[in-house]
């Protein structure tokens, strides 16, 4: 395939994806220029991706009420299609939390929207995998097998979660597996997971992890099988396991969000206080890692305060200091108590049965605060040592910042009592891998499990890809990590930064693998906004500049007056290569 000029290359088509290319749409139409994009991912649902997979089941839900998506429609001429909130229904609840599979047939409809009617991008997709990125001196190549695509002026990366090496007890457990009358399943695709567990009646499941994706797990593994909730009781229909057995490094499930709009509200930052952790931030990115967090830290403490207050909790600054002290050094360690009573009072919270804890509203405030966050962050080159601060920061507090629908919390008690969860070896438990396949063990107490779930997300290490793309772009040092245990080094406008330190000019990635350059990556809010608006205005910078020097060495007059070297010349050539 050999493509004109003026012609980008997007590998990956799921949300991330969309919003590039509607925010390129946007900025082509306001140029007056036509731009030919291919597309490359193998996943037949275009603008869902695997995460929001139409088809999947609707037991999976978002993490966020109806109220809170706020995907703000592309503008373009000829869309009409609006937001999520209008096209999920006029009669939803406000407070529900829509499945996966409901926001993914919204996201193909905004892809299959901008298809038909963005007047000055012509989008091509290929259902194919990208094996590998090269560079020639007219632009760059795509290898697909034995087929090669190109030239491309500007390459794009929006794959999301790329595979990764396993960590070594995974690859161990796998083995194991392999070896005796046990499985071993990752928790997604979800319709996998739930054909599989069809064989599962009354056997006995561990999961690993206790975070969002568990939450998914138990309503696929219970009402996916044909069991029921209904007014605080479980009703089984005798073809779900007879006991799970959910754990993870610290044994602690994460808190359920507000239960109400109403509730809600109550941990709306003022406007002053939002504008004052904004600028907390664009302080503490640049100064050394523990005074950074700090100033971020010591930005929150009067909104907290302010809250809990309105909120009729007792707890004082000296409560809120102490809370923020622990956790700069060692995210919830301040939660003592057994998992299922912090699950048991953490309902409470969300209900407003009882008043918030101090963690409880910093986390509320910290998700409220996203958009700040990313819009101090992600402009900025920030020291890599105070961005892994800050990043680990934010990844500690999304136990309460990420957390489920009060429903799904409230389920989970509910089969904790019917003796169907058991969560006495929730708290990094040992582990012998016997015949059977898994004997968890904490203190005198064991189980044995047949089964193991494997739920947890693993991190954005780019050493750790196993992504071809991504590793070709290692070797040839085009692409290299922020810091151990993050993700690649990108400028603002997603163009990546090489092992020189050198800009790879025309070759972008947004996204999930960008953490450590950007942060908030992990909601789909992050998919359109800001930094897809960055990068689509620099593509369109960069086409400028290549079709106004094309324009002049076709005319043989250079920029200062002087004839222009023929084609074969190598300065051309270098040209060429720099505006791209």
């Amino acid at each position: 395939m050999t493509n004109s000029k003026r012609c980008i290359a997007v590998i990956g088509n799921g949300p991330r994806g969309l919003g590039a290319l509607e925010a390129l749409a946007k900025q082509a139409e306001d140029a007056g220029i036509t731009i030919d994009a291919d597309l490359f991912d193998p996943v037949s649902s275009p603008g869902a991706g695997p995460n929001f997979d139409p088809d999947q089941s609707e037991h999976c839900l978002l993490n966020l009420p109806v109220r809170e998506i706020s995907l703000l429609p592309p503008e373009y001429s000829g869309t009409r299609l609006g937001d999520f909130c209008n096209y999920a229904s006029s009669a939803a609840d406000p407070d529900s939390y829509p499945s996966r599979a409901q926001l993914g047939r919204y996201l193909v409809a905004r892809y299959e929207e901008m298809a038909g009617n963005a007047p000055n991008l012509r989008l091509c997709r290929h259902k194919s995998k990208v094996q590998r990125i090269s560079r020639s001196c007219d632009g760059w190549w795509l290898e697909l097998g034995s087929v090669r695509s190109g030239p491309y002026e500007e390459v794009l990366l929006t794959q999301g979660q790329p595979e990764t090496l396993q960590d070594d007890q995974l690859a161990c457990w796998r083995s194991h597996a392999g070896m005796v009358n046990a499985e071993l399943h990752p928790a997604y695709p979800a319709n996998a997971l739930l054909d599989a567990a069809r064989r599962w009646g009354g056997r006995t499941v561990a999961i690993r992890g206790l975070g969002l994706s568990t939450f998914d797990v138990l309503r696929l593994l219970t009402c996916g099988l044909g069991g029921r909730f209904d007014a605080g009781h479980y009703y089984p229909s005798g073809h779900e396991p007879s006991r799970f057995v959910p754990f993870s490094l610290n044994g602690q499930p994460p808190v359920p969000k507000p239960a109400f709009a109403a509730l809600d509200a109550g941990f709306d930052p003022t406007p002053a206080e939002a504008a004052a952790f904004e600028k907390a931030l664009g302080k503490a990115i640049s100064v050394k890692p523990e005074r950074a967090l700090h100033q971020i830290t010591d930005a929150l403490v009067a909104p907290a305060l302010r809250i809990l207050d309105e909120a009729g909790s007792d707890a004082r600054e000296q409560d809120v200091q102490a809370w923020m002290a622990i956790e700069r050094q060692n995210p919830g360690a301040q939660e003592t108590l057994a998992s299922v009573d912090m699950l048991r009072i953490g309902i409470r919270m969300a209900a407003g049965i009882v008043p918030p804890s101090p963690g409880y509203v910093i986390g509320q405030l910290w998700r409220k605060l996203q958009n700040q966050l990313r819009g101090a962050f992600n402009p900025e080159r920030v020291d890599a040592l105070t961005a892994k601060a800050i990043i680990d920061f934010d990844e500690g507090l999304k136990r309460f910042s990420y957390g489920p629908p009060i429903r799904s919390a409230r389920e989970l008690l509910i089969l904790i009592n019917a003796r169907m969860v058991d969560l006495r070896a929730a708290d990094d438990p040992d582990f012998e891998l016997v015949d059977e396949g898994w004997r968890l063990i904490d203190g005198n107490a064991s189980v044995t499990a047949t089964v193991m779930i494997d739920a947890v997300m693993p991190p954005p290490e780019v050493e750790k890809s196993r992504d071809p793309v991504i590793m070709n772009l290692m070797d040839e040092g085009r692409l290299c990590s922020v810091a151990r245990g993050l993700g690649a080094q990108v400028r603002a406008d997603g163009q990546l930064i090489g092992q020189d330190g050198g800009v790879q000019s025309g070759l972008c990635l947004l996204g999930r693998l960008a953490l450590g350059s950007v942060i908030a990556v992990d909601s789909i809010h992050d998919c359109v906004g800001a930094a897809t608006d960055r990068w689509a205005e620099g593509v369109v910078t960069r086409m400028r500049q290549w079709v106004d020097f094309a324009s002049r060495e076709k005319d043989g007059i250079g920029q200062d007056g002087a004839s222009v070297p023929c084609e074969g010349d190598i300065g051309v050539l270098e040209k060429r290569a720099e505006l791209q």
